[in-house]
């Protein structure tokens, strides 16, 4: 989802790559609740975090607390936030409920990615 919007808010300023500690695959529900936001997540694909795409990155933003826990050292100059999000794949209950869930995710992945975005244009103080 931060990948989507990021892409979507970012307006192509932004060399955005999404990765984790282990790879996942497609979650129906979240393209479904990123389609109903506007935005298309389908042709995304789920890939492992390797040492050449952090030495690329300015910024790394971590999603989940236990990929807080096993984030790699970054090198030198990667400035690292973490969202301490809760992961809606892992909800339980009706459809409904999860798909509640996945909204609410959705919707507070969007909002902070929109606040990193504003920070990372803005001018530096002088």
């Amino acid at each position: 989802m931060a990948e989507g919007w990021a892409r979507h808010l970012g307006g192509g300023l932004f060399s955005v790559k999404s990765a984790g500690i282990e790879a996942h695959g497609k979650n129906p529900r979240a393209i479904a609740i990123m389609s109903d936001a506007g935005i298309d997540i389908s042709g995304q694909e789920s890939t492992i975090v390797d040492t050449a795409m952090l030495e690329e990155a300015d910024v790394v933003v971590t999603v989940c607390g236990h990929a807080d826990e096993q984030c790699p050292v970054l090198p030198a100059g990667v400035e690292k936030v973490h969202w301490p999000l809760t992961d809606p794949a892992k909800a339980s209950g009706s459809e409904e409920q999860i798909m509640r869930e996945f909204r609410e995710t959705r919707d507070e992945v969007g909002r902070r990615v929109r606040d990193l975005l504003q920070h990372l244009t803005e001018e530096p103080a002088t």
